[in-house]
Protein backbone atom coordinates (compact mmCIF):
# COMPACT_ATOMS: atom_id res chain seq x y z
CA UNK A 1 0.00 0.00 0.00
CA UNK A 2 0.82 3.71 -0.79
CA UNK A 3 -0.10 6.69 0.79
CA UNK A 4 0.35 10.10 -0.76
CA UNK A 5 -0.67 12.86 1.44
CA UNK A 6 -3.87 11.49 2.02
CA UNK A 7 -4.82 9.00 -0.73
CA UNK A 8 -3.75 5.53 -0.26
CA UNK A 9 -3.22 2.98 -3.04
CA UNK A 10 -2.92 -0.31 -2.84
CA UNK A 11 -2.96 -3.32 -5.45
CA UNK A 12 -6.13 -5.91 -5.17
CA UNK A 13 -6.14 -9.32 -6.50
CA UNK A 14 -3.88 -9.74 -9.89
CA UNK A 15 -5.13 -6.68 -11.97
CA UNK A 16 -6.83 -3.71 -10.33
CA UNK A 17 -5.23 -0.98 -8.31
CA UNK A 18 -7.53 0.46 -5.65
CA UNK A 19 -6.76 4.49 -5.12
CA UNK A 20 -9.62 6.16 -2.01
CA UNK A 21 -9.33 9.60 -0.50
CA UNK A 22 -11.70 11.20 1.54
CA UNK A 23 -12.97 14.48 0.57
CA UNK A 24 -14.79 17.39 3.22
CA UNK A 25 -18.24 18.11 0.78
CA UNK A 26 -21.21 15.95 -0.09
CA UNK A 27 -20.70 13.38 -2.79
CA UNK A 28 -23.36 15.11 -5.08
CA UNK A 29 -20.66 17.72 -4.84
CA UNK A 30 -17.80 15.63 -5.91
CA UNK A 31 -19.74 13.54 -8.12
CA UNK A 32 -20.17 17.28 -10.10
CA UNK A 33 -16.43 17.52 -9.57
CA UNK A 34 -15.54 14.88 -11.48
CA UNK A 35 -18.10 14.87 -14.32
CA UNK A 36 -18.60 18.79 -14.82
CA UNK A 37 -16.06 19.89 -17.50
CA UNK A 38 -15.79 23.09 -16.43
CA UNK A 39 -14.68 21.57 -13.20
CA UNK A 40 -12.35 18.48 -13.96
CA UNK A 41 -10.21 21.17 -16.28
CA UNK A 42 -10.06 23.11 -13.51
CA UNK A 43 -8.69 20.26 -10.43
CA UNK A 44 -7.38 17.08 -12.94
CA UNK A 45 -4.14 18.10 -14.16
CA UNK A 46 -1.52 16.03 -11.88
CA UNK A 47 1.28 17.79 -11.03
CA UNK A 48 2.19 21.84 -11.44
CA UNK A 49 2.97 23.22 -14.87
CA UNK A 50 -0.10 21.05 -16.88
CA UNK A 51 -2.95 21.97 -18.04
CA UNK A 52 -6.21 20.90 -19.77
CA UNK A 53 -7.18 22.86 -22.98
CA UNK A 54 -9.70 19.76 -23.82
CA UNK A 55 -12.26 18.37 -21.94
CA UNK A 56 -15.22 16.48 -23.34
CA UNK A 57 -17.88 14.64 -21.18
CA UNK A 58 -21.09 13.34 -22.67
CA UNK A 59 -21.96 11.39 -19.86
CA UNK A 60 -24.28 8.30 -20.43
CA UNK A 61 -24.25 4.99 -20.79
CA UNK A 62 -22.41 4.52 -24.68
CA UNK A 63 -21.15 8.08 -24.28
CA UNK A 64 -17.36 9.13 -24.61
CA UNK A 65 -15.14 11.22 -23.10
CA UNK A 66 -11.53 13.03 -24.28
CA UNK A 67 -9.34 14.88 -21.52
CA UNK A 68 -6.32 16.28 -23.61
CA UNK A 69 -2.94 17.73 -20.93
CA UNK A 70 -1.00 19.45 -22.15
CA UNK A 71 2.80 20.52 -20.20
CA UNK A 72 3.26 24.27 -20.33
CA UNK A 73 6.82 24.37 -20.65
CA UNK A 74 7.25 22.35 -23.94
CA UNK A 75 3.77 21.87 -25.16
CA UNK A 76 3.97 17.92 -25.21
CA UNK A 77 0.32 16.75 -25.15
CA UNK A 78 -1.52 13.51 -23.59
CA UNK A 79 -4.54 11.98 -24.03
CA UNK A 80 -7.21 9.68 -23.27
CA UNK A 81 -10.34 9.11 -24.12
CA UNK A 82 -12.84 6.27 -23.18
CA UNK A 83 -16.44 5.41 -23.56
CA UNK A 84 -19.21 5.64 -20.35
CA UNK A 85 -20.01 2.03 -19.24
CA UNK A 86 -22.05 2.50 -16.78
CA UNK A 87 -23.39 6.03 -14.60
CA UNK A 88 -26.00 5.93 -12.00
CA UNK A 89 -25.62 9.55 -10.21
CA UNK A 90 -24.10 10.43 -7.64
CA UNK A 91 -22.64 7.26 -6.67
CA UNK A 92 -20.65 5.62 -9.67
CA UNK A 93 -19.46 5.52 -12.81
CA UNK A 94 -17.71 2.77 -14.64
CA UNK A 95 -15.97 3.73 -18.12
CA UNK A 96 -12.97 2.76 -20.17
CA UNK A 97 -9.57 4.70 -20.12
CA UNK A 98 -7.03 3.87 -23.32
CA UNK A 99 -4.14 6.69 -24.09
CA UNK A 100 -2.73 8.19 -27.53
CA UNK A 101 0.70 7.29 -26.34
CA UNK A 102 -0.55 4.01 -24.06
CA UNK A 103 2.06 3.31 -21.20
CA UNK A 104 0.49 -0.06 -20.74
CA UNK A 105 -1.06 -2.59 -23.43
CA UNK A 106 -4.54 -2.13 -24.22
CA UNK A 107 -7.30 -0.67 -21.85
CA UNK A 108 -8.87 -0.49 -18.63
CA UNK A 109 -11.67 -0.23 -16.85
CA UNK A 110 -12.56 2.30 -14.26
CA UNK A 111 -14.76 2.58 -11.56
CA UNK A 112 -15.62 5.63 -9.65
CA UNK A 113 -17.42 4.93 -6.39
CA UNK A 114 -18.58 7.86 -3.99
CA UNK A 115 -19.84 7.25 -0.61
CA UNK A 116 -21.16 9.90 1.59
CA UNK A 117 -20.72 9.53 5.76
CA UNK A 118 -21.58 12.93 8.26
CA UNK A 119 -21.09 15.10 4.80
CA UNK A 120 -18.22 13.88 3.73
CA UNK A 121 -17.14 11.74 0.50
CA UNK A 122 -14.57 8.90 0.25
CA UNK A 123 -13.69 8.63 -3.27
CA UNK A 124 -12.37 5.04 -4.11
CA UNK A 125 -11.05 5.04 -7.63
CA UNK A 126 -10.79 1.58 -9.18
CA UNK A 127 -8.55 0.74 -12.09
CA UNK A 128 -8.90 -2.90 -13.63
CA UNK A 129 -5.89 -3.17 -15.98
CA UNK A 130 -5.60 -5.70 -18.87
CA UNK A 131 -2.46 -7.54 -17.18
CA UNK A 132 -0.63 -7.94 -13.90
CA UNK A 133 2.35 -6.78 -15.48
CA UNK A 134 0.52 -3.29 -17.08
CA UNK A 135 -0.71 -3.08 -13.14
CA UNK A 136 2.58 -3.22 -11.71
CA UNK A 137 4.15 -0.63 -14.08
CA UNK A 138 1.64 1.83 -13.38
CA UNK A 139 2.37 1.18 -9.38
CA UNK A 140 5.63 1.79 -10.17
CA UNK A 141 5.17 4.89 -12.19
CA UNK A 142 4.76 7.54 -9.69
CA UNK A 143 1.47 8.51 -10.42
CA UNK A 144 0.55 9.16 -7.01
CA UNK A 145 1.76 12.71 -6.57
CA UNK A 146 0.42 13.56 -9.51
CA UNK A 147 -2.85 12.20 -8.19
CA UNK A 148 -2.57 13.79 -4.97
CA UNK A 149 -1.60 16.96 -6.70
CA UNK A 150 -4.79 16.57 -8.26
CA UNK A 151 -7.17 15.93 -5.18
CA UNK A 152 -4.90 18.93 -3.22
CA UNK A 153 -6.33 21.36 -6.09
CA UNK A 154 -9.81 20.14 -6.00
CA UNK A 155 -10.31 21.02 -2.17
CA UNK A 156 -10.40 24.80 -2.42
CA UNK A 157 -13.00 24.28 -5.33
CA UNK A 158 -15.30 22.00 -3.38
CA UNK A 159 -15.03 24.51 -0.43
CA UNK A 160 -15.88 27.40 -3.19
CA UNK A 161 -18.82 24.90 -4.58
CA UNK A 162 -20.40 24.94 -0.75
CA UNK A 163 -19.81 28.38 -0.10
CA UNK A 164 -21.78 29.46 -3.60
CA UNK A 165 -24.12 27.20 -2.62
CA UNK A 166 -24.33 27.91 0.48
CA UNK A 167 -24.91 32.08 -0.59
CA UNK A 168 -27.46 31.02 -3.06
CA UNK A 169 -29.23 29.30 0.08
CA UNK A 170 -28.87 32.28 1.86
CA UNK A 171 -29.92 34.75 -1.29
CA UNK A 172 -33.07 32.67 -1.77
CA UNK A 173 -34.51 32.03 2.01
CA UNK A 174 -34.25 36.19 2.24
CA UNK A 175 -35.92 36.37 -1.21
CA UNK A 176 -39.24 34.18 0.04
Amino acid sequence: MTKAGLLTIEASGELEIVMTRVLDAPRTMVFDAFTKPELVKRWLLGPDGWTMPVCEIDLRVGGRYKYVWRRESNGKEMTVTGMYKEVAPPERVVSTESFDEPWYPGEAITTLRLAEHAGKTTVTQTMHLPTREARDGVLKSGMESGVEASYKRLEPILEELASTASSDKQKGAIGS
